[in-house]
């Protein structure tokens, strides 16, 4: 599929997740087969002054390409300079966040607050348009609320004001992560749209992407918490769409010389201690369901060096 000059080799893309979508985990849903990964969400103002922990999320691994970066921001001329850093950077594709829903990026404005005023939320898209070369997406939710569900108005807006795709999450900012995803508002925005519609929510397994695409006709989908400890949902979501039915069921071993690859991962980029500080929340979600799990995951929690983690992921029994 196409989103603006931009060939990708299929339509699984991965989620921007905060905390979770750093170089470590692109990398792994690239090698799964993922046409199109996304960085977390990156704050333009903190690139706007200059900030180096921020820079530094935006790493982007040649291996990795085509990758989008996600920026978040409420100002157009900063979400603009936020764009052209990613663009410099190397980023193939501009996301912009107007889908969060956290009250620390809500509240001040940014994100799903930006839903609430689509005035605003055109110019920044217009700003960013005219200060990149690359395709520029959006990544929006369903409304603010019940009472405000304005996803198929403002996604016109969004490519009247020039964007390339959108993402629609079937929730609304109040619903947060719960309840279900409404596929039935993805495919009203799909029906009115010209450009690509990306559908996002509630897609735990290859079936559920074959639903999302089934009942909603969204041109790609973009599975999010089904991937965490998960990464073999892409092929298989692949395996479904391209031969009908899902080969790929890892093991309890792919799991576990995964989750000590991941782990290493992160430690190389970050250092010993930090790296198994971050991935602590990927080894619980690696090794969920496996056998005598709570009491794995509980060292695990405790763990402080990639050693001990090998040690404990190679114990045929936890004690």
């Amino acid at each position: 599929m196409k989103i603006g000059n931009l060939t990708l080799k299929n339509n699984i893309f991965s989620a921007p997740m905060a905390g979770v979508s750093d170089v470590s985990y692109r990398l792994i849903l690239k090698e799964m087969g993922a046409g199109l990964v996304f960085t977390e969400m990156i704050s333009s103002k903190a690139l706007f002054y200059g900030d180096k922990k921020t820079e530094a999320i935006m790493k982007i691994d040649d291996n990795e390409h085509p990758v989008a970066v996600q920026v978040f921001g409420s100002e157009p001329e900063t979400v603009a300079y936020g764009a052209k850093c990613a663009e410099k950077n190397g980023a193939d594709i501009i996301d912009i966040n107007m889908g969060c829903p956290v009250p620390k990026v809500a509240g001040h404005g940014d994100g799903s607050a930006l839903m609430k005023n689509p005035k605003l939320a055109g110019e920044i898209v217009k700003a960013v348009k005219k200060a990149v070369t690359v395709p520029l997406t959006v990544k929006i939710r369903k409304g603010w609320d019940e009472k405000s569900v304005n996803a198929v108005s403002f996604a016109e807006m969004l490519e009247d004001s020039g964007a390339d795709a959108v993402t629609v999450h079937g929730r609304t900012r109040e619903q947060m992560y719960g309840g279900r995803a409404d596929l039935e508002i993805i495919a009203r925005v799909k029906e009115k749209l010209t450009i690509p519609v990306i559908g996002n929510g509630d897609i735990f397994s290859a079936e559920d992407a074959k639903k999302m695409v089934d009942l909603t006709g969204c041109d790609a989908v973009m599975p999010a918490r089904g991937l965490e400890g998960n990464p073999w949902l892409i092929k298989q979501i692949l395996e479904l769409f391209n031969v009908g039915k899902v080969l790929t069921i890892p093991t309890e071993t792919d799991k576990k010389e995964m989750a000590v690859r991941h782990a290493a991962a992160l430690c190389e980029i970050y250092g010993e201690g930090s790296g198994i500080r971050k991935s602590r929340c990927h080894l619980l979600w690696y090794t969920k369901g496996l056998k005598n799990a709570a009491s794995l995951r509980s060292r695990l929690a405790r763990a402080v060096t990639l050693n001990e983690v090998k040690a404990l992921l190679a114990e045929g029994d936890s004690k």
